[in-house]
């Protein structure tokens, strides 16, 4: 954890401050660091919002807390900040491995913007029999995660990686971890009673395309140790919708809500 320098004030709530403009930097942070905005940043905080000389932000790096800084204008195009107090400490990285068949762009957008918000720790895509878009364009996914963290007080960014096939991501999965998958084949439509012995355990979850797992993939998830079958209720879900409800139930039963 990051121990805030003499002089700086730390809020105790973990609560992100909505009132200030929000901004990721690529720098380190601390009391009096000065950090050069890109081109992009500059444009949008000197021209779009038309913020002057003197004006109160908040930045983040992922690693250093979140800080308050003020805006110092070089010209039209260009801008410093300069880091004045730690607002938030820095929290531990969040524990869940978020795994995803990859959809469509647009749905897929949506849906990594949620995972972040909701408390992914790891995004990784997972290309199934079924995947309809197995090339992925990981550069946006970080960018969207990126996004979904400016915007909604996230301190903490996840680590984006590479896609893998299935068989190599269950061949691959720590087995300390447990692994929830959602199975619309499932005998019940609770998933309280599934997902209430995981408390306390480390946890992944796995959504599958929008064509759902194929019988063979279903039928290795579910001969896993591992791995605990969940469903999502009576209703038939897109599966970003279900990536949103799964994270939910998830979070709120097993996981930091």
């Amino acid at each position: 954890m990051l121990d805030a320098p003499a002089g700086a004030v730390h809020r105790t709530a973990m609560r992100a401050n909505y009132r200030l403009q929000r901004l990721f930097v690529d720098a380190p942070l601390s009391a009096g660091a000065m950090v050069e905005l890109d081109r992009g940043q500059a444009n949008y905080l000197l021209n779009v919002l038309r913020m002057k000389g003197g004006a109160e932000l908040l930045v983040f790096n992922g690693r250093d807390g979140e800080w308050r800084a003020a805006l110092e204008p070089q010209g039209k195009r260009a801008a410093t900040i300069r880091a004045t107090s730690l607002e938030r400490r820095q929290p531990d990285a969040p524990g869940l491995v978020y795994a995803f068949a990859p959809l469509k762009v647009g749905r897929l957008d949506y849906m990594v913007q949620k995972a972040v918000e909701m408390g992914a720790g790891v995004l990784q895509p997972v290309i199934t029999q079924h995947t309809q878009q197995p090339r992925l364009n990981i550069a946006k996914v970080r960018a969207n995660a990126l996004e979904a963290a400016e915007q909604c007080g996230v301190l903490a960014l996840p680590d984006c990686h590479e896609p893998i096939r299935f068989e190599a991501f269950i061949d691959g999965w720590d087995t300390d971890r447990a692994l929830i998958f959602c199975d619309e084949d499932h005998e019940t439509d609770n998933p309280l009673e599934k997902l209430t012995p995981l408390r306390g355990r480390p946890l992944g979850l796995l959504i599958g395309p929008e064509g759902g797992f194929s019988d063979a993939e279903r039928a290795r998830l579910r001969a896993l140790p591992f791995v605990t079958a969940i469903p999502l209720g009576p209703r038939i879900l897109r599966a970003d919708t279900a990536a949103v409800a799964a994270l939910a139930v998830v979070q709120a039963v097993a996981g930091d809500w």
